[in-house]
C-alpha cells in the first residue's frame, strides 16, 4: 500500500474534515463596496472643488490637476488608514494575465526619529517597479529596468483585507521608462479611447446631438473548477500545470448532465457566499452563481460594468477565488481543461457600447429594421469579425485553451457571428436593398392558466456560435477562463474603432449627394454585407459541415492552436489597425507576439517535465510493484485456478515498458534547442512535444485500469471530481 499512500491520506483528509457552517451576514446595503473610494466616498471627503475636478476626470476623461491630485492623495490615505491598511500597492496588469502588486508603506520619519505617515499626489500618480523582469519581448533589457506605475482614476481604488492585514490597492497602468505600454490596461484605455473617436463621428453623421463619451461594456461569466485540496496537493500536475497530464475517465462524468444547475453543495455554497461577501464589499456586482454541465465545475457572472473597471474587476475576482478556495479547503482550477473528458472552462465575455445620451448602441429595442444606429453598430461588429477573425483567435490563444476550442463543449477556432433568426433577415433584406418590417417573437402560451404569458424573444441562441449577438450585446464565448479579459475587449474595440471609421468615411460620401439617411444606411449596409456577409453564420458551429463550408466556400480560416494563430499580430493589416488607432505601436504590437509566443513554448516544456517526472517517479514504480506482487505469487495464483495470461500482468508489462518507452522519446525531443525561429518551436511544440505527451499518456490510463488500486499513486478523476 505505501504507493498509494498520499492518495489514501487525502481521502481520510477529506473524510474526516470538520464542515463549515454558512453563518449569516450583513445585508448587501450595509456591505456593498465599503471597503471601495469611490465617487461617492470622494464626495464626503473632498472639497466641493477637488470632487468636481476628480468626478469630470473620472466621468469624462478631463485631465486631472496636480492640486487635485494632492487633495485625493491625502483623502485616500486617510480613509485607508481608517480601514487598517499601513501600506498601499500601485495595482497593474502585465503580459503574465495575472495582477502584480508593488507594496509601499505610508510611513516615514521625521528629523527627531518619530514615525508619521505620508502619502502624496505624486506617491498616488507614479510608483516605479521593475520594467525588465516582466515579459516584455524585447522592449526593454535587463540592465534597462526602470519601468513606472501610474494610477488610473477612472478605476476606484480599494482596501483589500487579508489575514496578514489591509492593503490600499491602487488600479494603475504599466509602461517602460521610454513609455512604451508593458501593460493590458494601457491598450485597452487606448483602444476605447479610439473606438469613442469613430463611434462619434457616425453618430454625428446620423444627426445625434450631445454624445457623451462612449465606452464599452463587459460582463464576464467565468466558470471555474474546485477540488479538495488534500488532491490537488498530491498532484504535481496540478500544482504546477494547473491541468491533469494523466488519468482514466471515471465511469461516471457528465453523461446524464446531472450536475448542470443542480443544487449547489453545501460545502460550495459556504464557499460561494463567502467569496460573493468580499466582492461585494469591493463593488463587484456578483449577480449570478450555478453549477455548470462538468462534475466539480461552477460559474460565476458579474452584472455589466465599463470595460476597463470590469478588466480590473475580472483580474481581482480571480485572485479572491484562488485565495478564498485556500480557505475553505478547496483548491480552484482556473485552466481551460483541467480534466479530459468533461467540458472545459470558458469565459464568456458579454460586450457592448454605449454611453449616458444614446444608450446601449448594441440594443435594437421592438423593431431593430427601424433602429439605424442599432444596424451600423451592428453592421460594424460584423465587418470587424470579418477582417480579423485570425487577429480575435490571437487574442484568445493559449495553450490551455486550445485543449477546449473546437470540441463539442466549446467554439470552434473558426470566427463566425451568430445574429439570430430575425437579425439575419434584417441584413438579408438590407444586402437586397430595402428594409421591411420583422415579426416579433410572439407571446409565449403553454395553456396552463396558472402560468403568466409572456413575450418570447425573437430569435434564439447559439452555443456553437464563438461570437454570438444575444440580445443586447454580442458574446465572445471562445474566450478562456484563465485569461484577461483586457486582450479580447481590445481586440473588438480596436476591430470596431475600424469599421466604425470605414462607416464614417462611406456615409459621408452618401449624404454629401443629398440622399437620405435611411437610404444612405441601406447602401452603406448593402455593400459591408455584399463583402463580409460571408462570416454570418446561424448553424451548427460544431459540425464537420460547417468547417467544410466555412473554409472551402467561405475563405474563412479554422485556426486550431496557438502556434497557428499568433502569427496574426504580425500580418500588416493588423500592424496597421492597430498602429492607425493608436492602440498599439509597431514595436508594442511585435513585444506581444514575441510574449505570448515564449509562453506559449514555456507551459508546453512545462507539462511535457511534468510527464517525463510522474510518469518516471510515480506511475512506473506502481506497475513494477503491481506486477511484482502478482507474479511472486504466481505459484499459489495457478494452485486456484487464475489463468496469468489474462490475468492483466502480460499487458501490464506491456504499456509500462511502452510508456517509459515514450518517456524515453519525449524527452529526447524536450531536449531538442535548435530552432531557427520562435515559429519554429511553437510548432514543434504543437505538432510534435504534444502528440509526444498524449502518448504517454494513453500508456499510463491504461495502467490505471490495471494497476490495483491500493497502489494507484495518483488521486483518481472520480474522486476529484465527486468527492466535496
Amino acid at each position: 500500500m505505501s504507493g498509494n499512500k498520499t492518495r489514501i491520506q487525502a481521502i481520510n483528509n477529506i473524510m474526516n474534515r470538520a464542515q463549515k457552517i454558512c453563518k449569516p451576514t450583513d445585508p448587501l446595503s450595509k456591505i456593498w463596496a465599503i471597503d471601495v473610494f469611490n465617487l461617492s466616498t470622494m464626495e464626503d471627503s473632498l472639497s466641493k472643488s477637488s470632487f468636481k475636478s476628480i468626478k469630470k476626470t473620472v466621468q469624462t476623461g478631463e485631465p486631472l490637476d496636480p492640486q487635485t491630485a494632492n487633495s485625493v492623495a491625502a483623502a485616500m490615505k486617510e480613509w485607508a488608514i481608517g480601514k487598517g491598511a499601513k501600506f498601499f500597492s500601485h495595482l497593474f496588469y502585465p503580459m503574465t494575465n495575472i495582477t502584480a502588486e508593488k507594496h509601499d508603506g505610508f510611513i516615514v520619519t521625521n528629523s527627531d526619529g518619530r514615525a508619521i505617515t505620508e502619502f502624496t499626489g505624486s506617491l498616488l500618480i507614479k510608483g516605479e517597479p521593475d520594467g525588465s523582469s516582466f515579459p516584455n519581448g524585447s522592449l526593454r533589457m535587463t540592465s534597462a529596468a526602470r519601468g513606472y506605475t501610474a494610477w488610473d482614476p477612472t478605476s476606484p481604488a480599494f482596501v483589500m483585507h487579508t489575514p496578514n492585514g489591509a492593503t490600499l490597492m491602487i488600479p494603475s497602468v504599466f509602461m517602460s521608462w521610454t513609455g512604451e505600454a508593458l501593460d493590458k490596461k494601457i491598450p485597452l484605455l487606448r483602444s476605447n479611447s479610439a473606438m469613442d473617436k469613430a463611434a462619434n463621428r457616425v453618430l454625428s453623421l446620423m444627426g445625434e446631438e450631445d454624445i457623451a463619451p462612449l465606452s464599452s461594456s463587459c460582463g464576464a461569466e467565468q466558470e471555474y473548477f474546485l477540488i479538495d485540496e488534500n488532491f490537488a496537493n498530491a498532484r504535481p500536475d496540478l500544482l504546477l500545470a494547473g491541468r491533469t497530464l494523466f488519468g482514466a475517465p471515471s465511469a461516471k462524468g457528465q453523461q446524464f448532465d446531472d450536475h448542470y444547475f443542480a443544487a449547489i453543495p453545501e460545502r460550495v455554497q459556504v464557499f460561494m457566499q463567502d467569496f460573493e461577501d468580499k466582492l461585494y464589499r469591493l463593488g463587484i456586482p456578483a449577480k449570478t452563481h450555478h453549477n455548470e454541465v462538468a462534475p466539480g465545475q461552477f460559474e460565476i457572472a458579474p452584472y455589466f460594468e465599463a470595460a476597463n473597471v470590469a478588466a480590473d474587476h475580472q483580474q481581482l475576482m480571480m485572485t479572491l477565488l484562488k485565495s478564498t478556495a485556500k480557505a475553505h479547503g478547496f483548491t480552484c482550477l482556473l485552466h481551460e481543461k483541467p480534466f479530459a473528458g468533461v467540458n472545459g472552462s470558458g469565459k464568456h465575455v458579454n460586450w457592448s457600447i454605449g454611453n449616458s445620451t444614446q444608450g446601449n448602441l448594441l440594443d435594437p429595442g421592438k423593431t431593430p429594421h427601424e433602429n439605424l444606429n442599432f444596424l451600423l453598430f451592428c453592421g460594424a461588429v460584423v465587418r470587424g469579425v470579418h477582417l480579423f477573425g485570425p487577429m480575435l483567435r490571437a487574442a484568445i490563444a493559449s495553450s490551455a485553451n486550445d485543449h477546449r476550442l473546437g470540441a463539442n463543449e466549446a467554439p470552434p477556432a473558426i470566427l463566425s457571428v451568430y445574429l439570430g433568426e430575425q437579425l439575419e433577415s434584417v441584413f438579408d433584406d438590407i444586402k437586397k436593398g430595402k428594409l421591411l418590417e420583422k415579426a416579433k417573437g410572439g407571446v409565449m402560451d403553454l395553456g396552463i392558466s396558472q402560468i403568466l404569458n409572456f413575450d418570447r424573444d425573437p430569435g434564439d441562441r447559439n452555443r456553437t456560435s464563438p461570437f454570438a449577438f444575444t440580445g443586447n450585446r454580442f458574446e465572445f464565448r471562445a474566450v478562456g477562463s484563465s485569461q484577461s479579459v483586457s486582450g479580447p475587449i481590445v481586440a473588438m474595440n480596436t476591430m470596431l474603432a475600424d469599421s466604425l471609421t470605414w462607416i464614417a468615411d462611406k456615409l459621408e460620401v452618401a449624404l454629401k449627394d443629398g440622399t437620405d439617411k435611411t437610404t444612405a444606411v441601406i447602401i452603406v449596409l448593402k455593400e459591408l454585407v455584399e463583402l463580409h456577409g460571408n462570416v454570418i453564420f446561424g448553424g451548427d458551429g460544431y459540425s464537420k459541415e460547417w468547417h467544410e463550408e466555412a473554409v472551402k466556400d467561405r475563405g474563412l480560416k479554422n485556426i486550431p492552436t496557438t502556434a497557428d494563430a499568433l502569427p496574426a499580430y504580425k500580418e500588416r493589416s493588423v500592424v496597421d489597425l492597430f498602429s492607425k488607432t493608436g492602440v498599439l505601436s509597431e514595436v508594442e504590437l511585435a513585444s506581444r507576439f514575441e510574449v505570448y509566443a515564449e509562453q506559449y513554448v514555456q507551459s508546453i516544456e512545462v507539462e511535457a517535465k511534468l510527464v517525463i517526472d510522474i510518469a518516471t517517479t510515480k506511475i512506473y514504480p506502481a506497475a513494477i510493484q503491481h506486477i511484482s506482487g502478482i507474479t511472486s505469487t504466481s505459484s499459489s495464483l495457478k494452485e486456484y485456478g487464475v489463468d496469468l495470461e489474462n490475468s492483466g500482468v502480460k499487458t501490464a508489462v506491456t504499456e509500462a515498458n511502452a510508456m517509459m518507452a515514450a518517456v524515453k522519446e519525449l524527452s529526447a525531443a524536450v531536449a531538442k534547442d535548435d530552432f531557427a525561429s520562435i515559429e519554429e518551436h511553437m510548432n514543434y511544440c504543437a505538432q510534435t512535444i504534444c502528440n509526444m505527451m498524449l502518448n504517454v499518456r494513453t500508456h499510463a490510463d491504461t495502467l490505471e485500469g490495471i494497476i490495483a488500486d491500493e497502489l494507484w499513486p495518483l488521486p483518481k478523476y472520480h474522486e476529484m471530481l465527486f468527492i466535496k
